[in-house]
């Protein structure tokens, strides 16, 4: 929650109204609401299931309606726009590794098929945990610092990516998104290749994937 207190220090909270909604964007509303209280947090808006538990916080839930003008941009609280550091990162995990001859096809279907012989790898995340289906054929993940293009179809807990001629072993881990200074692939590259807005895509990842706080 680091990356998350770094973004609020350049927004006042005392007299701001945070959105929590879509618990917190995905990255849980009590979280979220418990890394920012001693920073003078007291009002937001919520989703009805997570009133009670925030009630207990001392965290006060308003009509944001009412209070506009005194939203927090929650793009650049979570590190989804400009200059903010993401708070949200996204990995899986090397499963195996294979050689893909020319012609063969991966996923479901073999809607992708081999231009010429590669190797691929199989790792941990699909839409089971919010990798969207969108994002196949289009979107690319990052193994070492090297970029890998998903291909084919995103399954429901795994997916198929290429990784040519890198030294790439079983148990690596796997970046699909977070911060890009660290090499990490932009969420809002999944926003523009999908067409869908960041917020649906953190909450999409929040709700399904294994949570970590760190």
């Amino acid at each position: 929650m680091d990356a998350l207190r770094d973004n609020a220090q350049r927004a006042p909270l005392a007299d701001a109204v945070l959105d929590l909604r879509w618990d917190a964007w995905g990255h849980g509303a009590a979280s979220v609401s418990t890394a920012l209280r001693p920073l003078g947090l007291q009002a937001v808006r919520a989703d009805p299931a997570t009133v009670a538990d925030l009630a207990e916080l001392g965290i006060r839930v308003v009509d944001a309606r009412a209070h506009a003008d005194d939203l927090v941009d929650a793009r650049q609280l979570y590190g989804l726009a400009g200059a903010t550091t993401p708070v949200m990162r996204m990995s899986g995990t090397v499963l195996g590794t294979k050689v893909l001859r020319r012609g063969e096809g991966v996923s479901y279907g073999y809607r992708y098929r081999a231009p010429q012989d590669t190797r691929v790898a199989l790792i941990s995340g699909g839409y089971g945990q919010g990798v969207v289906r969108a994002l196949g054929g289009v979107a690319e993940v990052s193994i070492a610092g090297r970029a890998c293009p998903i291909l084919g179809r995103v399954a429901m807990d795994v997916c198929v990516v290429d990784i040519g001629d890198a030294a790439v072993t079983r148990g690596e881990t796997v970046w699909f998104f977070g911060d890009e200074t660290e090499g990490h692939p932009s969420l809002r590259e999944w926003s523009r290749v999908t067409g869908m807005d960041v917020a649906e895509l953190t909450a999409a990842v929040g709700a399904h994937a294994r949570r970590i706080i760190e």
